[in-house]
């Protein structure tokens, strides 16, 4: 039986991830390397400790990770002030489903608490959630299962009782990791064949997955 639902945020909650590749590119090029669409999409839910190390075995040692990343934000806050934070479609639905089914939800983010909470209060969603869990929190996070695991804790639920939803490659390798059953809806890319193996079902969209856990409600 399925006692808790954790979200991922960006690509899942929020249509985000699209801006996200385009400012890491336009950043990193600023910057003088020449990063690439597929360069950034490798980096989705990636915890900075490992992206550094990422992409600095691609662009070398002068690759200056964290400094590229404070001007991807800047790039990006700009475009979100302008034209806002936008939800990925069936959010509301999905979020109403699980509270009226008795199911305890959760965001596990790789995005500070501040922002977290900039961004799900702009869509109307923040108070919809029993806990909201980013990547400061924990030692490691993503791909690593640590933030999943905190996650649980924080909800009094065992892993096994939660489903997570994650759309990417990073994502469900820190949710499977930590032992929960994982959802992917693709956002910019469909799952490999890696990932395909190890999630439990993929959802072409939030509505699909309503459909998804009502026909398997019986084994889930």
């Amino acid at each position: 039986m399925v006692k808790a639902v954790i979200f991922d945020m960006d690509g899942v909650l929020i249509d985000t991830e699209k801006w996200l590749v385009k400012y890491w590119c336009q950043a990193a090029r600023e910057a003088g390397f020449p990063m690439e669409r597929e360069h950034a999409l490798s980096i989705r839910s990636l915890a900075g400790e490992y992206a550094n190390t990422y992409l600095k075995g691609i662009f070398g040692e002068n690759f200056s990770y964290w400094t590229i990343r404070e001007r991807r934000k800047e790039l990006m806050n700009a475009h979100l002030k302008e034209y806002g934070i936008e939800r990925k479609p069936g959010v509301e639905e999905v979020l109403d489903y699980l509270y009226d089914k008795g199911i305890k939800t959760a965001v596990a983010t790789a995005t500070d608490p501040e922002r977290a909470k900039k961004y799900l209060t702009e869509i109307g969603i923040y108070d919809k959630f029993d806990k909201i869990i980013c990547a400061t929190m924990v030692e490691h996070g993503k791909p690593k299962p640590d933030i999943y695991i905190y996650a649980c804790q924080q909800i009094g639920e065992k892993p096994e009782d939660c489903i997570a939803v994650e759309d990417s490659p990073n994502g469900v390798q820190s949710a499977v990791s930590a032992g929960l059953r994982t959802i992917m809806v693709p956002d910019l890319t469909e799952p490999d064949d890696k990932t395909a193996s190890i999630i439990y079902a993929k959802a072409h969209s939030l509505y699909d997955m309503i459909l998804l856990m009502e026909d398997d409600a019986g084994s889930m």
